[in-house]
């Protein structure tokens, strides 16, 4: 009955860390980046300045899932990051004013696709571009 049940454990750990691994939390990965605002008048005919935006919320989702899996507001400086990912592809957005929804205060994603190819690797994604 032992042996049984200590061969029963050894089974289900081989299984355990033979199952390959979703995207997400758990690994030694990140991933970084800035977001740019464009800064226009109340109609967008006139841009009045652009800088990187402190503040904004930036969000994640791991692979295929349908929602956001995490959110970082980024620094003063426009800057955020997400650790502790594992491999595989990742999206990563931040919401814009529609300037062709104008004057509708509609907000769409902006949209990065990011892809994690090797452990300990540190992904530096483009600006994501925002009007404000």
């Amino acid at each position: 009955m032992r042996n049984l049940l200590y061969l029963l454990a050894c089974v289900c750990f081989i299984l355990l860390i033979s199952c390959e691994q979703e995207e997400g939390v758990g690994g030694t990965s990140s991933i970084k980046g800035k977001v740019w605002v464009k800064d226009y008048n109340g109609n967008f005919t006139y841009l009045i300045d652009t800088f990187y935006g402190g503040d904004i919320d930036v969000y994640i989702i791991y692979g295929n899932d349908d929602v956001y899996s995490d959110r970082y507001a980024t620094n003063y400086d426009g800057t955020y990051r997400f650790d502790y990912l594992r491999e595989g592809s990742y999206k990563v957005f931040a919401y814009s004013k529609d300037s062709a929804g104008y004057p509708s205060e509609k907000k769409i994603p902006v949209i990065k696709e990011v892809k994690i190819t090797d452990k300990d690797q540190e992904v530096v994604v483009e600006d994501i571009v925002i009007l404000d």
